[in-house]
């Protein structure tokens, strides 16, 4: 009787060594399988179930299990991570991303800036090419301008132009979402973007500062409900006329939806990147009359309700 026990143990142990040799040898030549990735991967904050979920989605070939072999590894590093190359094994693919992280430069997007000069920048801070931005911005972006927030960002360094926009974008996006959720308690893509962070657009190109914000946001304000032109250079300093003075001469030969002396209500979409500042200021114009501004010598503007105090302030 003890003898067949003894017998059963060593059969047990047998095949349990014959199957924890066949799991060694099966992992093993897993670990070693080649996987294509991108050479730079996002990795955003999350446990490692959800972003196992976010590599599957990048067309990364992981299974189920797979968690637990990253979890041998340690946790996946929220932030960039410089994988190398397009192709690597598996083991060192958990390796990288558990323990690798990207070269980081920052890129600055200015308020009041256009997104036309924003990536001719960047161009050239990155050595990219700008016609490829441009092009990547308009597959991501639903709008010309206003959609990457005025922020410091930071990117790694040999990022392609396809994954710099779509980072930008996409991290933008979010942030306007959130923001509108904060302010409005919902989001409407259209009510957002084409009324509410176009008006910040205007309020950001007019404003001397901060404090301007929501005087120029009453004026907005007070002419578009009197059916008045908004007559507002900041709205012809769109796209690569950002930085160009607007004169008599611009403003008679500017065709476009843009040009608020010609055309009444707001622009057809925003002029440039916005600040949270002038979000606000949007939302909540000062409780004031002024329908006319003028910038004085100080360089901050003198407001004025009617248009007999707007012409002595200009003379």
């Amino acid at each position: 009787m003890i003898r067949k026990i003894l017998l059963y143990f060593l059969l047990f142990f047998i095949l349990l060594g014959a199957l924890a040799s066949g799991i060694y040898l099966y992992t093993n030549n897993y670990l070693k399988e080649t996987i294509t990735t991108p050479k730079l991967l996002f990795i955003p904050k999350g446990s490692s179930k959800t972003i196992i979920k976010m590599f599957k989605k990048e067309g990364i070939d992981l299974h189920w299990f797979d968690y637990y072999l990253i979890k041998m590894k340690g946790y996946p590093q929220a932030g960039w991570i410089d994988l190398g190359k397009e192709s690597l094994s598996r083991d060192a693919f958990f390796e990288k991303i558990t323990h690798a992280k990207a070269a980081l430069q920052n890129v600055t997007l200015i308020p009041g800036e256009t997104n036309y000069i924003f990536l001719d920048d960047l161009a050239k801070q990155l050595d990219l090419n700008v016609s490829k931005l441009r092009k990547s911005y308009k597959e991501f972006a639903p709008y010309e301008d206003g959609v990457i927030l005025a922020e410091t960002y930071s990117v790694p360094l040999g990022i392609d132009e396809h994954e710099l926009m779509r980072y930008l974008v996409h991290e933008s996006l979010k942030i306007h979402k959130k923001l509108s959720f904060k302010y409005l308690g919902s989001y409407h893509d259209k009510v957002w973007f084409l009324e509410i962070v176009t008006k910040a657009s205007i309020i950001q190109k007019e404003a001397a500062d901060s404090g301007e914000m929501p005087i120029v946001s009453a004026v907005i304000r007070n002419r578009l409900k009197r059916n008045m032109k908004l007559q507002m250079d900041g709205t012809l300093n769109y796209g690569k006329f950002s930085h160009i003075r607007v004169s008599a001469k611009k403003i008679r030969e500017d065709k476009s939806k843009f040009n608020t002396y010609v055309h009444a209500g707001l622009p057809p979409s925003p002029v440039c990147a916005v600040s949270e500042e002038a979000i606000i200021a949007a939302l909540h114009p000062a409780n004031v009359s002024y329908l006319y501004f003028v910038k004085g010598k100080n360089g901050k503007h003198i407001f004025t309700k009617t248009y007999k105090e707007h012409l002595k302030n200009i003379k």
